[in-house]
């Protein structure tokens, strides 16, 4: 068989090579769209497990290239989406690219300018580019490969949330291909990065009373500890854990982008101004673990992953399916959660701070002098039992927040600490956590415990028999002196003394 060097010429010169990226979880891996056209009857096929919106591809890419003026080639075109062993290639972000590849294959843009960029991009069947989902980690993967990249206008400050990345942003199919032809060049998107202090319309000062559990809010800000309130209705339980939010410091930027990468493959907005302002989760007791923990066909981040670096409040707690519950265990230690699916598996930031609320009994009055508790010994311990011990004993600190004197509603704010001054000892705590261990006290390990948490003799005398006491487990015991360490920063002092193991003990009686 005689070689032919003009058929090699003409084969390689109708093939074309685009780069853009696939979403799984939250990781972008590349995807190679590889466009091949060749003599027959006129046809165009995507091979490479396509998901059904990219096998609607070929029909939006169609009408946009020839309303925007391009002409379809009449032969027969095959897309290849590899890896092929990728599975769950999903969205309409591979429109721009496959388009792209189309025009390179046919000569009407030149293959060359292709090569320094990445592709993303929903096309509408005028040829007008539409956002996508999960531009973030698209972003921060091409910046590892140091490539251009290139997408619609309304992803781009995302996308520019990745320091030192190379932005293009076009609102239309013929901005690109003119910026690729060197017709009319775009320029590098320059974003508008807002910063300002977080204004909040809740306030600490607006809850009167309750110094007690105030005193556990700070600590549990001030040490990223979890907290469990209880008490009777109207006690104000709701009210500190909106507030939460309010005294705690904003996230750094490392923070931040975590967040950002999670909201952006939800398809959620990002808050251009407060951006590293903490986020704030209540989801309902009705919510199934799905919806908290995560899952679906491909993985999708639950609630406690959308209140990473944020707060998680589950109100009315033993309203919770247990199960529900029972899966939060595992990533209030590791900070994570895995979602395994048969043919995928997805790992996912979830470090929350947890504070959960409920009544004391079905009734809600047990213990308030005002009102009569109508429940049975034997209903409260069923409605108390459905929280388990073991997620119980995950929690930092318990506090009871008790009825309020009638007089105290009269109180003025000004008696009141404020969000604000609260915020200002939390954030110096903080620094002072980080400054010793480059970590807040609530993630301590044992071996952080042993370094930076050293108690006297005597006072590991008096923590050892209030543990025999009050029958603790080990976990309880560290957790003690986590929060004493926590008090002790907030009291600006470097060695913990007996008070603030006292106090520490407090919120664990509750």
């Amino acid at each position: 068989m005689s070689y032919s060097p003009k058929a090699f010429t003409l084969c390689f010169m109708t093939l074309a090579i685009i780069h853009s990226r696939a979403s799984l979880g939250i990781d972008a891996p590349p995807v190679t769209i590889e466009v091949h056209l060749s003599p027959g009857m006129p046809s165009l096929s995507i091979v490479g497990l396509p998901e059904t919106a990219i096998k609607e591809s070929k029909d939006r890419v169609r009408s946009a290239l020839i309303n925007s003026g391009f002409e379809f080639p009449a032969r027969r075109i095959v897309i290849n989406l590899a890896p092929a062993d990728l599975p769950k290639k999903e969205g309409g972000r591979f429109d721009l690219p496959i388009a792209l590849g189309i025009l390179a294959a046919s000569e009407q843009i030149p293959l060359a300018s292709i090569s320094p960029y990445e592709f993303a991009g929903e096309l509408a069947l005028d040829g007008k580019l539409r956002p996508f989902s999960g531009a973030l980690p698209f972003a921060l993967a091409t910046k590892k490969e140091k490539r251009i990249l290139i997408l619609p206008e309304e992803n781009a400050f995302e996308a520019a949330l990745t320091r030192e990345i190379k932005i293009l942003a076009a609102g239309h199919l013929l901005d690109i291909c003119a910026h690729l032809t060197g017709a009319k060049i775009i320029e590098l998107y320059e974003p508008q990065l807002l910063t300002g202090e977080p204004i909040f319309e809740l306030d600490l000062a607006d809850v009167c009373g309750q110094e007690h559990a105030k005193r556990a809010l700070e600590i549990a800000a001030a040490g990223g500890h979890s907290l469990f309130m209880t008490g009777p209705p109207g006690t104000g339980k709701t009210m500190l854990a909106n507030r939460l939010i309010t005294i705690l410091p904003e996230m750094t930027e490392d923070e931040a982008l975590e967040v950002a990468a999670i909201n952006s493959i939800c398809g959620k907005k990002i808050n251009t101004k407060f951006w590293r302002m903490r986020s704030f989760s209540a989801p309902h007791h009705t919510a199934s673990s799905v919806a908290l923990v995560g899952g679906s066909s491909p993985p999708r981040p639950g609630e406690i992953s959308l209140a990473h670096n944020g707060v998680l409040f589950l109100d009315e707690l033993p309203e919770f399916n247990r199960s529900v519950l029972e899966a939060l265990r595992e990533p209030l230690e590791s900070g994570y959660v895995t979602i395994s699916r048969a043919a995928h598996q997805a790992k996912f930031p979830a470090n929350f701070q947890l504070v959960v609320a409920m009544n004391p009994c079905p009734c809600g009055h047990r213990g308030d002098n005002r009102v009569d508790c109508r429940c049975t010994q034997d209903q409260v311990q069923r409605y108390q039992a459905r929280i388990s011990g073991p997620f119980l004993d995950r929690i930092d600190i318990c506090v009871t927040v008790p009825p309020l004197p009638k007089n105290i509603l009269m109180c003025e704010k000004f008696n009141c600490s404020t969000s604000s001054e609260v915020r200002v000892r939390v954030i110096r705590a903080r620094a002072a956590a980080l400054a010793r261990a480059g970590k807040i006290n609530a993630v301590f390990t044992n071996k952080d415990i042993e370094k930076f948490c050293k108690i006297s003799i005597q006072d590991q005398d008096f923590l050892k028999n209030t543990i025999e006491k009050l029958k603790l487990s080990a976990r309880a015991y560290h957790r003690i002196i986590k929060i004493a360490r926590t008090i002790a920063d907030l009291d600006e002092v470097d060695l913990i003394q007996t008070h603030h193991l006292k106090e520490a003990v407090s919120y664990r009686k509750s």
